[in-house]
Formats: structure tokens, C-alpha cells, sequence
């Protein structure tokens, strides 16, 4: 049997908040550890019927990249739901309001945020 590993390495600072942020996967084009500023984990326990999740940014990630970041990660779970479960309806909603995040997000650039 063939098996694959992701290794996250959280460095923190001294309050625990994220400082550094690598990964590596056995699977990953290219060998050794990369930088990211973010990630989002989900697991779906069986037992318990929900999603456990981790989300974790370094200091240096900036709000406007972790908003865009969601929305990448929405879309990207809408393609999912449709390929493995072949639900056109869901997967066309959550692209939708993708759709209209970007829009709001565009909208917020040009404004400036509203804090």
C-alpha cells in the first residue's frame, strides 16, 4: 500500500501566535519545506457527525489576501462537492456566492474597508 504524508511546522511566538508557517507533502513537486501564511484544515469526524477544524495565519498575512483566501477555499470545496457527489445545485451556490464575494471585495478595494 502506497502513503502519502502533509507535515505542517508552526512556529509561535511567545503569546502562541503563529510566526512562521511551512509545509511539506511527499506528493509536493518540489522537495523541502515551503512558507505559506495561512491554511485551513477540515476533518470530518465519524462519530460525532461534524467538522473539526484548524485555522491557523501568520502575523504577516494580510486581511485583505486571508478574505480572498476564503473565497479560494469556498470555491475550491464547491468543486469538490461536485465531483464527488455530482450535486450541480450546491456546487453551482457556493460558486454563486463566491461570485459576489469577489464582487464585494472589488467594491471594498475602491472604497477603501470599512472598519
Amino acid at each position: 500500500m502506497r502513503k502519502s504524508e502533509i507535515k505542517f511546522i508552526i512556529e509561535l511566538d511567545e503569546d502562541n501566535v503563529p510566526d512562521n508557517i511551512t509545509w511539506e507533502a511527499t506528493e509536493k513537486p518540489e522537495d523541502g519545506p515551503t512558507h505559506t501564511k495561512s491554511i485551513s484544515v477540515s476533518l470530518w469526524d465519524d462519530l460525532q457527525k461534524n467538522t473539526m477544524r484548524i485555522d491557523l495565519w501568520t502575523k504577516e498575512m494580510p486581511v485583505d489576501e486571508m478574505k480572498r483566501f476564503y473565497i479560494d477555499c469556498l470555491g475550491g470545496m464547491a468543486q469538490s462537492l461536485l465531483n464527488s457527489t455530482g450535486d450541480e445545485f450546491m456546487s453551482s451556490e457556493m460558486n454563486n456566492l463566491c461570485e459576489r464575494l469577489v464582487e464585494h471585495l472589488k467594491k471594498e478595494s475602491e472604497e477603501g474597508p470599512s472598519r
